[in-house]
């Protein structure tokens, strides 16, 4: 349905998703922040185990998502979106009901193909469905949005499981995702930009160049896969390991956490500094700036010998690359390949990145307890490095090929 001209939809696609996006996250993908410890003590299961099932949901996004892609390329991101919301959410209710161990992990077999039709992939192509002209400057909004998900409902969480425990607070996030999502979803990607919206936003000097087609489309896709798989490898160690990681470098406990914590707020000031000043910046000028600063802020880590102040700065720097790396994720995928079959690419894109994303965290465990702690930022610094070598020679090939 193509909305009249003077109706622009981007507004609404773009605070109803972020709305969504908050929820979708914080109810899913965020869930075990809060309630692993309260799961482990009362099952009796392994924290390796309850680590695990989440495991098992990124390799089922990872499996699913070129087939996601298409779905949504074929039949629209709404009917796609709306159905992965009350997959997510039955999935959420499976987890209560669980007794075993075989139980758990089909669960998250289940919520991992929910939240791979519900979250930032499918979100992306969706406003790019909806305002294909404006596809960028949209994911760039949204996910200012999906930066509290984790602060707003790591706080509801916990409220719910010390009043009710775990099992009624996953019943609860289920009916929270259902009501809020799916009434959200379906009204923000009701209507498309219209004739006089769509040609203005053509105007834009990014527009201008044709999306890559033939070998040189290929040799793009493969490159930027490898960018984002490096940088994948990094960020699934730094979403379970970054206190951790910062207690081995020299701080307490409680100022680990401490630190840790600003790390959303320097994924959304990353973020706005991208809308604000990098909005006419080609995609790919954001995304080496932005991958740039990856190894620069593991050097930092290398060399702080437990000094507060440059922990403090690497936390920072990390948080803001990875903020503006998320829109990177959506927006460079649609500068160089334009806004056709967009959802395939962003799935086959996301294929390997969720893969090794799910790997990450048993990889960097396994260097860590053999090697130690300074073998395995050794590590991850050479993944940032070679991350923003990738990005570098993609750029420059890009810039021959044009």
């Amino acid at each position: 349905m193509t909305a009249p001209p003077h109706r622009d939809p981007f507004l609404l696609a773009v605070c109803t998703l972020g709305v969504a996006q908050i929820t979708a996250w914080g109810t899913s993908y965020y869930c075990l922040g809060v309630l692993a410890n309260p799961i482990v003590a009362d099952t009796g299961w392994s924290r390796g185990l309850v680590y695990f099932g989440f495991t098992v949901a990124l390799l089922t996004m990872g499996v699913v998502s070129t087939w996601a892609g298409r779905a949504i390329d074929r039949y629209g991101a709404r009917p796609v979106m709306t159905a992965g919301t009350v997959m997510v959410s039955a999935g959420l209710c499976a987890l209560s009901l669980v007794r075993s161990e075989g139980a758990w992990l089909a669960a998250w077999v289940f919520l991992g193909l929910g939240m791979r039709l519900a979250l930032y992939d499918a979100a992306f192509a969706a406003l790019v469905q909806i305002v294909p002209s404006r596809g960028r400057l949209a994911i760039s909004y949204l996910t200012l949005w999906g930066a509290f998900a984790s602060s707003v409902f790591w706080v509801i969480g916990h409220y719910f499981n010390e009043a009710v425990g775990w099992r009624q607070t996953l019943v609860l996030f289920a009916a929270i995702n259902l009501a809020i999502c799916l009434p959200l979803n379906w009204i923000g990607l009701a209507r498309r930009e219209g004739g006089r919206i769509a040609e203005a936003g053509d105007s834009k000097p990014s527009a201008e160049v044709p999306p890559l087609e033939g070998g040189k489309r290929t040799v793009a896709l493969a490159l930027f896969a490898l960018v984002m798989s490096l940088n994948g490898f990094v960020f699934g160690v730094i979403a379970v390991q970054l206190v951790p990681l910062l207690e081995a470098a020299g701080l307490a406990a409680a100022a680990a956490v401490w630190v840790a914590s600003l790390k959303g707020f320097a994924q959304f000031g990353g973020r706005v500094v991208e809308i604000v000043f990098g909005r006419n910046l080609h995609a790919m000028t954001v995304a080496r700036i932005a991958i740039g600063f990856l190894p620069a802020a593991f050097l930092l880590l290398l060399v702080s010998g437990g000094n507060v102040a440059l922990i403090v700065a690497f936390t920072l720097m990390m948080g803001a690359s990875q903020g503006v790396i998320t829109i990177v994720r959506g927006a460079v995928p649609l500068a160089l390949f334009g806004p056709t079959g967009y959802g395939a690419v962003l799935g086959l894109l996301a294929t390997p990145v969720l893969i090794l994303n799910s790997a990450a965290p048993t990889i960097f465990a396994v260097i860590v307890d053999r090697w130690g702690w300074p073998a395995g930022q050794t590590v991850l610094m050479a993944a940032a490095a070679a991350s923003w070598i990738a990005i570098e020679l993609m750029a420059r090939w890009y810039r021959r090929s044009r």
